[in-house]
């Protein structure tokens, strides 16, 4: 395991963020920033609510020898709606289909918190397409999860609960992070866009209600992860913020102990989305795990 702190990691310049893109795929529009030039490709999946911005920092410092490409998700962002948008499988099926139509063969994938189970899913759909993975805080590795998203599975109080407007933005906030700070103002303004989204919140719901019960995450969907990590045979590394308020740091160091030859970086001072927080820690262990895949 690694304790690898901001500090110790190779600092990078700022580099200008590329301006997002759409492509239609499959009757539905997919926004998408893409960091272009010939080095590895990356597919950069963000959490559930969230938006390709998460990933900014990772843009601002930018590698060669990576090719980085973010995307909103479908019905996140300002990517549309799309038929199977609820569902693991048909989110990661979009996925392949936007590095399709990027004409990008093989891609090294990484997901922060749903976007980690939407990874996994694509690894298991094309597994010689899949070099790599960074699971940052996934998604279904354990069942347990934070009260009020346990609490929005239940009929009527969930509506309640992710009714939009300035509390939903700030608990959002609250949720994603250990250090404010680390919200940028153009990351904060694409969260509130985010909560205000038109339908947003009902999708949100519904989305979560597919993974999540009263008493966590569902056993079907976590078994169904565990498989997959079990059947992989390229490089991957779990990484998780040791003071996660979402999705416990347990969830990975479980998963590691299964499969200790993947790599394990726990972030010390760190919360459930540690590419904002600590981009220098992530973009060394992302590196890193390059160089594995053959960057």
């Amino acid at each position: 395991m690694t304790a690898l702190t901001e500090a110790a990691a190779p600092q990078a310049a700022s580099s200008p963020l590329p301006a997002p893109q759409t492509l239609p795929i499959g009757g539905s529009t997919v926004r998408y920033r893409d960091s272009g030039g010939p080095g590895l490709p990356v597919l950069l999946t963000h959490g559930i609510g969230g938006s390709l911005e998460l990933w900014n920092r990772q843009f601002e410092r930018a590698d060669p020898a990576l090719r980085l490409i973010a995307w909103d998700m479908p019905s996140h962002g300002l990517s549309s709606p799309a038929p199977e948008d609820t569902s693991l499988d048909g989110i990661a099926r979009q996925g392949w289909q936007l590095l399709q139509a990027l004409g990008v063969g093989r891609a090294l994938l990484v997901g922060n918190s749903l976007g980690g189970a939407v990874s996994l899913r694509m690894a298991a759909q094309a597994p010689e397409a899949a070099c790599g993975l960074l699971l940052a805080a996934a998604a279904t590795l354990g069942r347990g999860t934070v009260l009020p998203f346990r609490l929005m599975t239940l009929p009527g109080l969930g509506e309640l609960m992710v009714k939009p407007g300035p509390m939903a933005v700030k608990q959002q906030v609250q949720a994603i992070v250990k250090q404010p700070g680390s919200i940028t103002p153009e990351v904060l303004a694409a969260i509130e866009r985010n909560v205000m989204r038109p339908g947003g919140s009902a999708h949100f719901l519904a989305l979560l209600r597919s993974l999540t019960a009263f008493r966590g995450q569902k056993q079907e969907v976590v078994q169904r992860s565990h498989e997959i990590l079990r059947q992989l045979r390229v490089p991957f590394t779990f990484l998780h913020g040791e003071e996660d308020a979402v999705l416990p740091v347990s969830h990975s160091r479980q998963a590691h102990q299964q499969l200790p030859h993947a790599g394990l970086v726990v972030l010390p001072g760190c919360g459930h989305t540690p590419q904002l927080e600590q981009p220098a820690a992530f973009q060394f262990a992302l590196l890193d795990l390059a160089r594995q895949a053959g960057a």
